[in-house]
């Protein structure tokens, strides 16, 4: 048995990459990028031509961007079945950590029992822990597919979402303050205390926590309403990622820090923290959350949905020129030239891999045309998010067409007319 588990390790270990097995994933989409990144070096400065289209500019542009296309494909089709395997083998690390949390308050009881001595309060807290620890291990394994205890967590976009991390949060507190109550309540023997945890439950005590925890939750709902909606009306592009990452609560998506999302979690993570401490205080009651902060929650939460609200926006064409290079003429566009198209939007949050700059597409008249993909030392110079240049194929017809792009995301640009002569 040892020996087959050794093997085992030293199959699916270090160099792996049969794809089975998060360690195989990760090395074949590492070798996958480390592959193409030396392509794109090659190519920027020129080497690795064939010399069939070395002699030629555009030939070996479009030569050079097939080439990086395909290997980019490679990179991406490495990178989703590396996040497909890291979905399926995390599950257990989500577990890991509501057991751990479980020992850490068992250990935290047992040190703070050591004056007052042993309550019923601890041994309900837990008792309630050990009951939600369980849930959510049933919960976790019926999900171990989606990432465990992540799937609720993980949006359409496959990345994790602030707004129902924050009320998963809120909903875990609201249900271990009431198990505490009800293990109490089973527990007492004297009426009085069984008043007394009743009362506990009384709204007026505890309706700052019910306010902030429906705010939170309506939160969410109506965020992933109001992203789908702007998805389908084309005002906002929206690209799948390869895996979630815990620092998308903290971003958008293309990875930068978001100050919507940052002070909504914050301010969360504060409140709820509050809120536990109250709650260990005062076991016999759901904590009572002052208004103050409840409302400083809601002003978060406004300010966060504002934010979501607001993001995006359509891409737009805003002037297609000829591109000109040194020592060129002036002159009017002929097909065969290069056009720049200027505008915003072209390559949205979270688009900037290779495969997606890949996926854009300019439609010039009834020619789709491909936009080239041009490699320079560390990154692309083409396409960018505020410029493109593609060729004017030989197919468009002289006269007045129009210039539309098409992102990766499939959002259409609005029409800017040319002329094209002979």
């Amino acid at each position: 048995m040892a020996l087959d588990e050794a093997r085992a390790s030293s199959t699916h270990g270090g160099g792996c990459t049969c794809g089975d097995c998060p360690h195989g994933a990760r090395e074949g989409h590492r070798r996958a990028v480390a592959a193409f990144l030396a392509k794109r070096d090659e190519l920027a400065a020129g080497n690795g031509l064939p010399a069939g289209v070395a002699q030629s500019p555009s030939a070996s542009r479009q030569w050079v961007s097939d080439e990086l296309t395909e290997s980019a494909r490679t990179v991406a089709e490495r990178g989703r079945a590396a996040g497909d395997v890291w979905l399926h083998h995390v599950w257990r690390g989500t577990l890991f950590v509501v057991w751990g949390a479980v020992v850490a308050l068992l250990v935290g009881a047992s040190l703070t029992a050591i004056g007052p001595g042993w309550t019923t309060a601890r041994t309900a807290a837990l008792v309630a822990a050990v009951i939600t620890a369980a849930l959510l291990t049933v919960a976790a394994r019926f999900h171990r597919a989606r990432g465990g205890l992540l799937a609720p967590l993980i949006g359409e976009d496959n990345r994790l979402s602030t707004s129902r991390a924050v009320a998963a949060a809120w909903v875990l507190l609201a249900v271990f303050a009431v198990l505490v109550l009800a293990l109490q309540l089973a527990g007492a023997s004297d009426p009085d205390h069984r008043d007394a945890l009743i009362e506990g439950l009384d709204l007026v005590r505890s309706a700052g926590v019910v306010a902030v925890l429906a705010l939170v939750c309506a939160v969410a709902v109506v965020v992933r309403r109001v992203v789908t909606v702007r998805v389908l009306g084309q005002r906002l592009q929206k690209l799948r990622a390869d895996r979630p990452r815990a620092a998308d609560l903290l971003t958008d998506d293309s990875g930068r820090g978001s100050f919507t999302d940052v002070q909504y979690v914050l301010v969360s993570a504060v409140a709820v923290l509050f809120a536990g401490v109250r709650l260990a205080r005062r076991p016999e009651q759901l904590p009572d959350l002052p208004w103050g902060l409840a409302l400083l929650v809601a002003v978060s939460a406004a300010t966060y949905f504002a934010g979501k609200y607001a993001e995006g926006g359509r891409p737009v064409v805003l002037s297609v020129v000829r591109a000109r290079e040194a020592g060129d003429l002036d002159a009017p566009i002929r097909t065969g030239d290069d056009i720049e198209i200027r505008g915003a939007g072209f390559v949205p949050p979270g688009a900037g891999s290779p495969d997606r700059l890949a996926r854009l597409v300019v439609r010039i008249g009834t020619v789709h045309v491909h936009v080239p993909l041009i490699p320079v030392a560390g990154g692309f110079a083409n396409p960018t998010d505020t410029a493109l240049t593609v060729p004017v194929p030989v197919e468009v017809e002289p006269g007045t067409v129009d210039v539309q792009v098409v992102t990766a995301a499939g959002v259409e640009t609005n029409r800017c007319s040319i002329d094209v002569t002979d």
